[in-house]
């Protein structure tokens, strides 16, 4: 049994991994913690899990890291994280990180769109981009494991394939996304408060939203370019998902027929990827780890627009994170996330 540990059960991302973890035939969760809980028995925080015994730790990042094969970190950005990073190399140990921490490689780029000081930049250049689609290799050699945000999970197999082949003007892509307010996280805000959320729907982050460079960096590197996109997020009053539309303009005027069969071939070795006719629901993918892609043609405008959809929560968080889990443990990659979404 692999013995894993999550460090920020209290948030959305660290309890779904603990519902995902619980389940999982060759894990066994060795260590929860929470700053703000410690003591507490995780059914103080989800009383869904009041039947349970697990306690948060009380335990330094050592002693949590002597107790464990992989530490997940679901901490805010901002350094909360880089102890058991710093821990986990030391005991030689693997570390799955769900913030920002690691996923830019360049610190200045970090500083600039986190506006926070990255304390140990030596750290980046040995992290690897936990997007099993793009980056399976190296996440089998994985120690530091950056985990994508749910955005940029989105927009990156969005576009990735047109880049690839070159279908695309790589100057013209815009990203539409919209988000379920569980994506902001647990900590109660005024914005998010019910009745000024409910009934709304409202742009925020633009132009400056920070997982711009992420999803910049990883078109870049399969472009061989620098990509340079208009991303625009947009808050709407459901718990879960994200519906993103990416725009660009179809330079070889590429059929949706041939779209289709590129997008079938590029992803048929991708588990939780589903490029589906019909245009993509976030009910269709909501609790599972999957993320559903369409591809439709503007004659008018020359332009391609491809609609992707996923639970925020899973695959654009604690199921990703899992999922690259199995990968670096050599497990089957669907091991543990094979479950369905709920509906309605």
């Amino acid at each position: 049994m692999i013995k894993a540990s999550i460090v920020g059960i209290s948030g959305y991302g660290g309890i779904e991994l603990f519902r995902i973890l619980l389940n999982h035939p060759d894990i066994k969760i060795v260590s929860i913690y929470s700053e703000s809980n410690k003591g507490q028995k995780i059914g103080a925080l989800y009383p869904q899990y009041s039947h349970l015994n697990y306690v948060c730790d009380d335990k330094t990042p050592d002693e949590i890291a002597d107790i464990s094969d992989v530490i997940f970190t679901a901490v805010p950005h901002g350094g909360a994280s880089v102890e058991y990073v710093l821990a986990s190399i030391k005991k030689g140990k693997k570390v799955i990180d769900l913030s920002a921490e690691f996923r830019l490689k360049n610190k200045d780029t970090y500083e600039k769109w986190y506006e926070t000081t990255h304390h140990h930049p030596e750290l980046l250049a040995g992290a690897v981009y936990g997007l099993p689609e793009l980056h399976k290799e190296e996440i089998k050699k994985a120690n530091i494991l950056a985990n994508p945000g749910c955005y940029t999970t989105c927009g990156i197999l969005a576009n990735v394939p047109l880049l690839k082949e070159k279908i695309i003007d790589e100057t013209s892509i815009i990203i539409d996304a919209k988000s379920g307010v569980s994506g902001a996280g647990r900590k109660p805000k005024q914005n998010l408060h019910f009745p000024e959320l409910n009934e709304g729907f409202s742009a925020y982050g633009i132009p400056i939203h920070r997982h711009t460079p992420e999803i910049e960096q990883e078109l870049s590197l399969v472009s061989g370019k620098d990509i340079i996109i208009t991303f625009s997020p947009n808050l709407v009053p459901m718990i879960r998902g994200i519906l993103s539309i990416s725009y660009s303009k179809n330079i070889k005027g590429t059929s949706q027929k041939e779209l289709y069969e590129l997008y079938r071939k590029f992803y048929k070795d991708c588990p939780f990827v589903r490029i589906v006719d019909d245009l993509p629901n976030t009910k269709n993918v909501a609790g599972s780890n999957y993320i559903d892609i369409a591809i439709r043609i503007d004659p008018r405008t020359n332009r391609i627009l491809v609609i992707s959809v996923l639970d925020n929560l899973i695959k654009g968080a604690s199921g990703q994170a899992v999922q690259n889990m199995n990968i670096m443990f050599d497990l089957p990659e669907t091991k543990g996330l094979e479950f369905v979404g709920v509906f309605p």
